[in-house]
């Protein structure tokens, strides 16, 4: 597996990560009403193609498919992290947290940050982070639980 940076025409391949993380993964976590607050089967191509650019995440590829992305920002804030629905548990998330912590390095942060969903906090617990608040927020009218989590970096 390959862990790059983003590249433009990377967009809709990253979409569909985020789609099927969320509508075949996270579904065992939240309500299919839930699911489709969270990422609409409809959405605006442009702006997600903006959003992506914007974040500039790193991206695995496995032979040839992009099977997951995630990044982190100058605050250390982790905005997206998502590994496919159709390639789970086969370490993508590992490697692709292994390159935020070098990146994380690069940029001297002294913390992570990210705003975990509940099927992803026991995976970022795994990875060093804890939780600080439990929380609730409205997508399209739609109430969704995730947890405030952080590490702190060495």
């Amino acid at each position: 597996m390959e862990i790059r940076r983003f590249k433009m025409g990377d967009e809709a391949a990253l979409f569909h990560v985020y789609f099927t993380a969320i509508h075949e993964v996270a579904i065992r976590n939240y309500t299919q009403e839930q699911v489709n607050a969270w990422a609409p089967p409809e959405v605006d191509q442009k702006m997600w193609a903006q959003l992506v650019q914007k974040i500039q995440p790193f991206v695995a590829v496995l032979k040839g498919v992009i099977v997951g992305y995630a990044d982190v920002q100058a605050s250390g804030y982790i905005d997206h992290f998502f590994v496919s629905g159709h390639y789970p548990r086969q370490g993508i998330g590992t490697q692709l947290m292994a390159r935020i912590h070098e990146e994380a390095e690069f940029l001297k942060l002294t913390e992570l940050t990210s705003n975990v969903s509940k099927t992803a906090e026991p995976f970022f617990a795994l990875h060093g982070f804890s939780v600080l608040e439990r929380r609730s927020e409205v997508l399209h009218g739609v109430t969704l639980q995730n947890a405030r989590m952080r590490k702190a970096l060495a």
